[in-house]
């Protein structure tokens, strides 16, 4: 526990840093739309009708989701800019994070300011005529100053949703406060958890308050309140802003890692190994499988780990299934021809989808294949991760066995161990190196069709990475078993003595160096 509070504090200024300014900037840049717009709109009803649609309809797409799908956009839009002007933009991290939460936060400001401006007494505006203003003049001087307390109950509402959306950005590659919700989900570490909702709770309360200071000033002309609101935005910027420079590395090597702990404690050993040999790096963390290989394409990831399996039925969409060196071969030249990138090596393990059973369970169906599987699949409840359903190897599998059961879940992937085992589904698509696979006493299904390809961890760079940092990497390159890779799992999984991602890659790190087991 107290190793878990301390790292904790140890990553809470870059974590709460970037989620301030982000979170800041998509407010502001929120406002500065959204008041003008509905300024705009107040005196026009043909305009506010079309205009508020759009801001509701924005605010019914779950945040997840309006985040990723500014992914492919500036994808997009990069493939464009980059032949005509030179220029690529990036689709990762702050830029998509930014615009998603800049849409989040208008709806809030936008609502107010028009019900305020359009409910203003008609008797105020006559008067405001009478005494020889003009329409900008009692706009400035009579609507906004009465419409303000509503106008700023706007902002303050746009604030809370988009600090705790905010945290949503984190499988979108920037560094949040959901760093900790994230991880902490996928490794069990509750107090990552809890730290990362609580910080962002904090925080939206300090922004509530501090806003709410600006607006009371504002409706009752104390200028006293407003500069001390002021102030301290200045102060929560300006800390972030020093916590995220004095946190962010030069020239420093990024490295991906997928959503689960086995790429958190890989991620750590390629850090641990950068760091030895001198050369900066990071991580970054919680991506999905096609979001890291496109990071590695885009440049907005230098080295990471990934599957055969996966890049061949997923990057390249081949359904064949050639023998285990022939695939890596032909990856291997698929990521320089066509994407940049090299295959350096296999790390020696293999982490591959397999279905599986309690073993009770399976033999009181007396189900050994996926054959015997298939048989009994129409009155079986099967698991999955969030992508297994989708992927290619599924639609494989499925077809090669006729599967159809009776139903199917997602979880993610720790609850998925856990779903198997109090009998929430009767059988999963686990991972054959993680360590819960003899800690929950799981049978796995033999697949005598060889419908599964094989799923031999990589390690894959970008086609420009230096020598120094492919010398400080390959003594990885077929050091890491089986047996080794779920030791280094269950250290992260178990109740009991539990350990880090960081410290189960330490674990790793010396025991790549013993004799294998």
């Amino acid at each position: 526990m107290n190793t878990q509070v301390a790292e904790a504090l140890a990553l809470l200024p870059d974590y709460l840093g970037q989620h301030v300014l982000l979170s800041v900037s998509a407010i502001l840049l929120g406002i500065a739309i959204s008041l003008p717009l509905a300024i705009l709109a107040a005196g026009r009803p043909s305009l506010r009708g079309p205009l508020l649609t759009f801001a509701s309809i924005v605010q019914t797409i779950p945040g997840l989701a309006l985040l990723a799908l500014f992914y492919p956009l500036l994808l997009g839009l990069s493939l464009l800019t980059l032949p005509a002007l030179g220029v690529a933009i990036p689709a990762l991290g702050f830029l998509p994070a930014l615009m998603a939460l800049t849409l989040y936060s208008m709806l809030p400001v936008l609502r107010n300011t028009i019900t305020a401006l359009t409910g203003t007494d008609p008797a105020l505006l006559t008067a405001a005529r009478g005494v020889g203003m003009t329409p900008r003049q009692s706009l400035l001087l009579v609507e906004l100053p009465l419409a303000s307390p509503v106008i700023m109950a706007g902002i303050r509402t746009a604030a809370v949703l988009v600090v705790g959306t905010a945290t949503l950005s984190t499988p979108v590659g920037q560094t949040s406060l959901g760093n900790y919700i994230f991880t902490g989900l996928q490794t069990e570490n509750w107090v990552f958890v809890l730290f990362g909702c609580m910080a962002a709770a904090v925080l939206a309360l300090v922004l509530d308050q501090l806003l709410a200071l600006a607006g009371n000033g504002m409706a009752r002309r104390v200028p006293g309140r407003i500069a001390a609101a002021a102030v301290g935005l200045v102060l929560v910027i300006g800390l972030s802003l020093a916590a995220t420079i004095s946190h962010a590395p030069t020239r420093s090597i990024v490295i991906g890692a997928k959503n689960f702990q086995e790429q958190y404690i890989l991620a750590d050993l390629i850090q641990r190994r950068l760091a030895k040999a001198g050369i900066a790096a990071r991580v970054k963390s919680d991506l999905g499988s096609a979001m890291a290989f496109r990071a590695l394409q885009s440049g907005g990831v230098d080295v990471y780990v990934d599957y055969t399996g996966t890049l061949w039925g997923n990057e390249m969409h081949r359904s064949d299934m050639p023998e285990r060196k022939a695939m890596l071969d032909q990856l291997g030249a698929w990521m320089g021809r066509k994407n940049g990138a090299t295959l350096v090596g296999t790390l020696g393990f293999e982490n591959a989808y397999v279905l599986a059973m309690r073993a009770d369970r399976a033999a009181a169906l007396h189900i050994e294949t996926l054959d015997d599987l298939a048989a009994h699949a129409g009155a079986l409840a099967i698991g999955g991760d969030f992508e297994i359903f989708s992927r290619p190897e599924w639609r494989g599998v499925a077809a090669a066995y006729g599967f159809q059961f009776a139903r199917r879940q997602q979880f993610q992937p720790d609850f998925l161990y856990r779903a198997v085992a109090d009998g929430t589904v009767d059988v999963i698509t686990a991972f054959s190196s993680d360590g819960r696979i003899p800690r929950y006493g799981l049978k796995l299904l033999a697949d005598p069709k060889g419908a599964l390809p094989p799923y031999d961890a990589v390690l894959l760079m970008r086609g420009n990475a230096d020598a120094k940092t492919v010398a400080a990497l390959k003594p990885l390159l077929g050091a890491i078993s089986l047996p080794r890779m779920q030791a280094a799992n269950l250290q992260v999984d178990r109740s009991d003595n539990k350990q880090t991602p960081a410290q189960a890659a330490a674990w790793l790190d010396a025991a790549i160096r013993k004799p294998a087991p």
